[in-house]
């Protein structure tokens, strides 16, 4: 399952360290791609939606539908 999340709050690859590592906790083996520019983090995981939402939401940062 691939997942794009719009996240408005990355102003840094340190937020998108956070969140990979927030991600991370839900699904070791989750491939995540962070992208700064369009502030868009693209999950491929089996982990539901709703749980790495909740991650990402839980790692200080808020998720709008991408």
């Amino acid at each position: 399952m691939a997942l794009k999340l719009h996240v408005p709050s990355i102003v840094c690859s340190g937020c998108g360290d956070t969140i990979t590592e927030a991600i991370k906790t839900v699904e070791p083996e989750a491939k995540i791609d962070v992208d700064l520019a369009a502030k868009t983090v693209t999950v491929e995981a089996k982990a539901s939606e709703e749980s790495i939402k909740q991650a990402v939401v839980a790692s200080g940062h808020t998720v709008l539908e991408a």
